[in-house]
């Protein structure tokens, strides 16, 4: 059985050990053929069963929500084995978001709940509400004294000013095991909320407080003319980059272009291959150099000398690696994968490394061959040449001496519609500047960076081989990590693998393995990724600003980015003058991001990344902020949209049909206009 069959298998043992409520009816089953992987949103009934889906090194795309129910929604990158069996053990499929063509309840309470005779305190830490697409929403987060209670329940009560009234329930939230508050999605209301209160079941009552507008700011109007919309379809590395060079020519007044020092891998592979039978006994060959250096279409095989006696012993002519295999006084083949796979690496460590394929170990050595080693790489038309990431820089001195302001995307290559935020933004900030005196007045006072892709060669694989990609293309995998079967995992997370806060300093959110979608690399700053943006942020000290544009999910973000697991410990928290800086700043970029089409990031994802998040060690922002003290904060596009027929929220997915994504480009760039207005009011150079 290979690996991953053997993850699905040990996926569906999992689940079956947790005691599921019958799933909600659904109109017609979710299905995947045999080869493809879906992003899906799962009904769980707990958090007990999403818990267990990480244990099983489960794909969970985004910040799993909790129904009022009580069922947890979670939107998982599955393949057709893994939906069988998740399906099968009672999860319900809920929604396609993408396509690529409580275990045990809890104990019963605590002992401190039974000595508790007075009831708990409440307070409101969230109370807003606001209208988009005619549609008014609330949302609310409240924290019990009753921190260590696992069962109390608190329910909200809102009224309206015409006298409607109505409750829902919230939802108790922990973070790393330390309980954070009771929260609930935005709840539809009929109109605009005039007073809530929170009760809980330990006859705790909040006093009634008035829900505030959020965001409350609204960017001023654009002059009639104001051009915009300048992305027409999604765009790979190569259509950025002809980009830059369009916009270099087309600006020159305005614009010059960066190469930043560390040129990446590039849209490049080894090349490799079973020399075997991988359902029996194989042995994988790989090159030492890159598949296009020379090594796609070289051959392997094995062969029996025929001869009694003989050594194993190899050749390798004429672009074929020939092994004669060993053999016994009989004439027969002796010669094990293991002998095999070590003594190719022996002989040829400038050439060739091999491994014994998983599940192959100790094997006769089958004769095999001539197989092809290929890196597998299916871009045809992609340069396979270490890639110059470059940055725009905008702005009438480009000297240093305005303050600069940093937006940059892509870190993770799947998410597609970022690049076309940041290029969207950059193409209005140069359009505009000689017909609008508002966007002349701040290209002439702010100097503006923009690396539309981080990661290329991640972009690259993401465009032609498989599409969920999130790392990069290096690949620091050793063993049999380094199976051909695991080439959609292997890559360092580029967003893990910054200096402050990260995996190696003890904090939660990166990972040492390889093949775990958040690899933190090799070290802190492994990746010419990684080391681009730092360098370049480092080389202008005038960069007082930063956005790193993300998806999906609608999330507006600030340091700290990451925690210690034992008691929550984050990074410092920013100062109080400085934390209200990024919130007013939020609600302005929040408004701004509503002008275009009413999407409002909702204020339970406005905050530090650790609170509204999750840990996520070694993120750049942390970095940019803490050793280079910069005002650093996160997008994370692609807000959830309200579907007024099921009355849920549903996800888009990072590589959502164009339309959306382009909604997405035309709201977000708004945002980033927004900043780059904070930059020019806050800090003149």
């Amino acid at each position: 059985m290979s690996p991953r069959a053997r993850g699905a298998a040990a996926l569906a043992v999992a689940l079956l050990t947790i005691t599921l409520a019958p799933p909600p009816a659904q109109a017609a089953p979710i299905e995947l053929s045999t080869t493809e992987h879906a992003l899906i949103r799962f009904r769980l009934p707990d958090e007990a069963a999403l818990q267990r889906l990480v244990a099983e090194g489960a794909d969970i795309a985004a910040r799993p929500k909790t129904s009022a129910d009580g069922a947890v929604l979670a939107d998982l990158v599955v393949d057709e084995a893994e939906l069988t069996a998740l399906t099968r053990s009672g999860a319900t499929a809920i929604q396609v978001i993408q396509r690529e063509s409580d275990g045990a309840r809890r104990l019963a309470q605590s002992k401190a709940r039974l000595a508790q005779v007075q009831s708990d305190t409440l307070q409101f830490l969230q109370a807003y509400w606001w209208t988009t697409n005619g549609r008014t929403f609330l949302q609310t987060q409240v924290a019990t004294t009753a921190t260590d209670d696992p069962d109390v329940e608190i329910t909200v009560t809102w009224r309206t000013a015409d006298g409607a009234t109505g409750t829902y329930p919230l939802i108790r939230f922990e973070d790393s095991g330390e309980y954070q508050y009771h929260y609930a999605l935005p709840q539809l209301l009929p109109s605009k909320p005039t007073q809530v209160t929170a009760t809980s079941s330990l006859g705790g009552q909040s006093r009634a407080i008035t829900p505030a507008v959020w965001p409350n700011a609204a960017p001023p109007p654009t002059p009639s003319g104001y051009q915009k919309d300048f992305v027409g379809a999604y765009m790979t590395p190569t259509d950025i980059s002809a980009r830059i060079k369009r916009l270099k020519r087309q600006y020159p007044k305005l614009v010059d272009v960066i190469d930043l020092p560390n040129k990446t891998q590039g849209y490049r592979r080894t090349a490799v291959a079973y020399l075997g039978d991988p359902n029996a006994a194989a042995v994988v060959v790989e090159s030492v150099k890159f598949g296009d250096q020379g090594m796609n279409g070289v051959q392997v095989k094995t062969v029996d000398p025929g001869r009694a006696n003989r050594p194993l012993s190899a050749s390798y002519r004429d672009r074929v690696l020939t092994l004669s295999l060993a053999t016994d006084a009989g004439g027969k083949v002796i010669s094990t994968t293991d002998d095999v796979a070590a003594f190719i690496s022996a002989k040829y460590p400038q050439r060739f490394r091999a491994v014994v394929e998983d599940g192959s170990a100790g094997l006769p050595m089958p004769i095999a061959g001539p197989v092809t080693l290929d890196d597998g790489l299916m871009g045809t038309e992609v340069s396979k040449k270490p890639w110059t990431v470059q940055a725009l820089r905008i702005g009438k001195a480009r000297d240093g001496s305005k303050v600069g302001v940093l937006a940059y995307s892509q870190e993770h290559a799947r998410e597609w519609a970022t690049p076309l935020v940041t290029l969207e933004f950059a193409e209005r900030m140069l359009a505009n500047y000689n017909t609008d005196p508002a966007t002349k007045a701040l290209v002439d006072a702010v100097d503006i960076f923009v690396i539309p892709t981080v990661n290329p060669d991640g972009a690259n694989y993401s465009f032609n081989d498989f599409n969920f990609q999130r790392k990069n293309l290096s690949n620091h995998c050793t063993g049999a990590s380094r199976d051909p079967r695991y080439r959609n995992s292997w890559g360092v997370d580029v967003n893990r693998n910054y200096t402050v806060g990260s995996y190696f300093d003890g904090y939660v959110g990166g990972s040492p393995n390889c093949l775990s979608g958040t690899y933190a690399g090799a070290g802190e700053l492994s990746e010419a990724e990684s080391r681009n943006v730092i360098d370049l942020a480092a080389a202008h000290p005038n960069i007082k600003f930063a956005m790193n544009v993300h998806s999906y999910g609608g999330y507006f973000m600030w340091p700290p980015g990451s925690y210690k697991a034992d008691g929550r410990v984050t990074l410092p928290r920013p100062s109080i003058d400085e934390s209200k800086f990024f919130l007013d700043s939020a609600r302005r970029i929040v408004g701004a991001i509503a002008a275009s089409r009413g999407t409002v990031t909702w204020p339970s994802y406005t905050g530090p990344v650790a609170d509204v998040l999750y840990s996520a060690a070694g993120n750049s922002a942390d970095q940019l902020y803490y050793e280079l003290g910069i005002d650093a904060w996160d997008f994370e596009v692609g807000n959830d949209i309200w579907n007024d027929q099921s009355q849920e929220w549903e996800g888009v997915g990072f590589q959502p049909p164009f339309d959306e994504a382009h909604a997405e480009s035309q709201e977000y760039a708004g945002g980033l206009v927004e900043l780059v207005r904070v930059a020019s009011e806050v800090s003149p150079m």
